[in-house]
């Protein structure tokens, strides 16, 4: 069971802490992404050291390679990885969105091809759960129907009904679950897909199906929708969601959990975080530049190494400029949510999110 108490609020913004299987994390939060069961370019200790207290895997290509006997072999997903915090893993649903998945959907379940071998298998919700329930993650998503955007109303309507008919048979699996609402951007949609599943009763909600592509103002309006129809005492999960500002946005509409591989990602092609926005660190005008990544960071690459020494080992194909990338834009994703939690708890989580918007450009 996941219990999850509000502590704070100031406006729609909650400051709050979800216990399960007594691990504990603070709300806001926002998970690494650890596809694979690792957090890329750096090791899982090295995520923990930063501060991170929960990540999210993902069952389907945990069970594309190395398979659930590895990973049971080695007494769970928590030992396997070395990652004694929460661990939530997503169902997969999000590959459905690749080309040639569509057709092979259904409301007994989705069949695939496997990436690793080619063979063809089919999976039902229930099955998803059990899967995940296997691996011994502590959090299980749902498996969800997410269409592409854009996509057609006809897609639209068919993803929230095969949703709603796959909550329905995850919920009865006994595991700690967080449903995912469908909808695309369209309003009708997502409400019906949000009420469907508050009517049928999770331990915490997820919006989905957001943050590929359409306009932020018609992502925002999505999240107020959810807003206004998930329980105000369950735990609200944006998935997907690692922009620093669209972030922000959404704690200000009373969500609490994010996860992107958005910072890891951006590291990887030298685009670095820092307070006063993106810069490209392989740019040539920080090949003399002394200063560090970001002065109001004190992350171990901030406090170590310059400007110029990144750059260096970008324009050198270093593996280590990747890791050093990666290491200060978690650290930073680290404290925008550390800072956001301490704005709600003093009430000036407002004034924050203004300041923060003015200066990150």
């Amino acid at each position: 069971m996941i219990q999850f108490d509000i502590e704070a609020e100031e406006g729609k913004a909650r400051f709050g802490c979800i216990e399960v299987k007594g691990k504990k994390t603070r709300t806001p939060l926002f998970m690494p992404v650890a596809t694979r069961g690792s957090l890329r370019t750096l090791s899982n200790e090295e995520g923990r050291n930063i501060g991170f207290e929960a990540l999210i895997a993902n069952a389907y290509h945990l069970l594309m390679r190395p398979g659930t006997d590895v990973i049971k072999g080695a007494g769970g997903i928590h030992k396997y990885i070395n990652w004694p915090g929460i661990i939530f893993t997503d169902s997969g649903g999000f590959q459905m969105i690749r080309s040639g998945f569509e057709r092979d959907i259904s409301l007994e379940g989705v069949k695939f091809k496997s990436e690793v071998d080619g063979k063809t298998t089919h999976m039902t919700p229930e099955e998803n759960i059990l899967l995940q329930r296997e691996l011994g993650t502590d959090i299980s998503m749902c498996l969800d129907f997410c269409p592409p955007h854009p996509a057609s109303k006809e897609v639209l309507v068919r993803s929230v009904e095969i949703t709603t008919s796959w909550a329905s048979r995850c919920k009865d699996v006994g595991h700690a679950t967080f449903c995912i609402s469908q909808g695309g951007t369209n309003d009708k949609l997502r409400a019906k897909s949000c009420k469907e599943l508050v009517d049928l009763g999770f331990q915490g909600y997820a919006v989905g199906g957001l943050s590929i592509g359409e306009p932020k103002n018609e992502m925002y309006r999505m999240l107020n929708i959810a807003d206004n129809i998930y329980p105000h005492h369950k735990p609200r999960y944006v998935m997907g969601l690692g922009s620093p500002l669209d972030i922000l946005e959404s704690i200000s509409r009373g969500m609490d959990i994010f996860d992107s591989a958005y910072p890891t990602r951006n590291a990887r092609h030298g685009t670095i975080m820092t307070s006063k926005g993106r810069l490209s660190i392989e740019n040539s005008r920080f090949r003399k530049d002394y200063q560090p990544l970001d002065e109001d960071c004190h992350c171990p690459v901030c406090t170590e190494y310059s400007r110029s020494y990144i750059n260096h080992l970008f324009q050198a194909n270093e593996l280590s400029g990747l890791r050093l990338a990666t290491i200060h834009n978690l650290s930073f994703m680290h404290d925008l949510i550390k800072n956001a939690q301490s704005a709600i708890q003093e009430g000036t989580f407002k004034s924050y999110k203004k300041e923060f918007g003015d200066n990150y450009k």
